[in-house]
């Protein structure tokens, strides 16, 4: 599978609003048939800073970065960011989330 984790530093004046900002490019994601997970969180250390953690299966990808919403996301999403989103971007094995070894709950 392919994971990616993506920063997205959003304008402070933006920041409360970017779930809804967002909402229209995540749920057309979450609608691809390659795409295994697709979560926004908030920094609490940088409240302005958002970060997605998406994953695809191996066919998934090249898909996701060539749809109309995806295009619509690369002209629409600047116009809120401070700066170029960071990405880690890696084809890791596995099928998906796994228990933590280090921690269980009874």
């Amino acid at each position: 599978m392919i994971l990616i984790n993506v920063k997205f530093p959003v304008k402070p004046e933006f920041a409360d609003q970017w779930p809804e900002l967002s909402q229209e490019f995540t749920e057309a994601t979450l609608a691809e048939p390659g795409n295994l997970w697709f979560e926004w969180s908030r920094s609490v250390k940088e409240p302005n800073t958002y970060v997605l953690i998406e994953a695809f299966t191996d066919e998934g990808a090249e898909p996701h970065v060539n749809s109309e919403h995806f295009q619509k996301m690369q002209e629409e999403f600047p116009q809120y960011l401070t700066a170029t989103p960071l990405i880690v971007s890696h084809q890791v094995e596995g099928e998906g989330w796994a228990p933590m070894g280090e921690v269980t709950v009874d």
